[in-house]
């Protein structure tokens, strides 16, 4: 729990908790400051993560510090092309002691789960993960089991590589709260990235800046984060824009109203405010948007729905 001082409000302690937080972790995934804050916004709104980017840049390292940092249990699922589902949600097994069948948890059971090269296991096994995304528990043999709280997916593709991929639909990719890039960090932060001799020392010797029980607080303190009825106007506002402009063959669901929402609360608490403004929005809008649109003209790349994202962010009017 949260315990401000005498002098101060609810936010600031919550600001607080959320700067150690991404301290820590930029100190080990180096100069990616904009994407550690996107990250922790996502944990906040309860939200999933889509990691699109060439290998080696710290996707890896990106679940692996967040999880260390939160005191969480981490679990890396690498996706084949032979994944199965049970590999993923766990089997029963029946156990000749007691004459009955025994569920087995799979790594799914864990509080940051990378799910690295997702891109790359069967429609049947990317669909294992449809339910624990968006609804937090999975069914097995007809009985259901909750997750453990907090619960995030990090998930990650190569953009680069599509022989034996099969590309996420978009019923699946509209789970993700964002879609997030790291790209290659800058010259002086590689450089002392590679005197340092690497990051692996750096990860065990983390230790939690946060713990489960105030990171549980913070995600309940960012939906109570006041948004103006002009502010969630300007929101559907973005949103139709997507759908009636001839430049898109699908826009923006209801789902990514209500995630665009949530992420905009949270980026008002990582700022140490009571209410969210315009410029959360705006800050959230292309992580959560982008990757939820299919543009007209064959053009599929992230980055090319990013700037239409920010089109639509341009024509629209700031409400006052």
């Amino acid at each position: 729990m949260i315990k401000p001082s005498v002098s101060q409000t609810p936010e600031t302690a919550a600001k607080q908790l959320i700067d150690r937080l991404e301290k820590q972790v930029g100190g080990v995934v180096k100069g990616k400051g904009d994407v550690i804050r996107l990250a922790v916004v996502c944990l906040l709104g309860k939200g999933h993560i889509l990691i699109e980017d060439v290998p080696g840049v710290g996707k890896t390292t990106l679940a692996q510090s967040l999880a260390r940092s939160l005191g969480l249990a981490f679990q890396r699922i690498q996706f084949t092309s032979d994944l199965l589902p049970s590999d993923i949600v766990g089997v029963s097994i029946f156990r000749r002691t007691t004459e009955r069948f025994e569920y087995v948890r799979g790594p799914i059971f864990a509080n940051v789960v990378l799910a690295d090269e997702i891109n790359r296991a069967s429609p049947k096994t990317q669909s294992a993960l449809l339910e624990a995304m968006s609804e937090r528990r999975v069914s097995v043999d007809g009985k259901r089991y909750q997750l453990p709280t907090p619960f995030i997916v990090l998930a990650t593709q190569n953009p680069l590589e599509y022989v034996g991929t099969f590309p996420l639909p978009e019923s699946q990719l509209d789970r993700f709260m964002m879609s997030l890039q790291l790209g290659y960090p800058p010259r002086e932060k590689e450089r002392e990235l590679l005197l340092s001799g690497g990051i692996d020392g750096m990860l065990d010797d983390m230790e939690p800046a946060v713990s489960q029980e105030e990171i549980v607080h913070l995600q309940r303190r960012a939906t109570q984060v006041k948004v103006a009825d002009k502010l969630a106007d300007y929101i559907l506002s973005l949103a139709e824009a997507t759908r009636e402009s001839s430049e898109y063959l699908l826009g923006v669901s209801t789902r990514g109203v209500q995630n665009l929402y949530r992420a905009a609360q949270a980026m008002a608490l990582c700022e140490g405010r009571p209410f969210a403004i315009p410029d959360d929005v705006q800050t959230v809008a292309g992580a959560v948007l982008a990757h939820r649109v299919v543009l007209k003209g064959g053009s599929g790349s992230i980055e090319a729905a990013r700037a239409a994202i920010e089109r639509v962010v341009d024509s629209i009017p700031v409400p006052l």
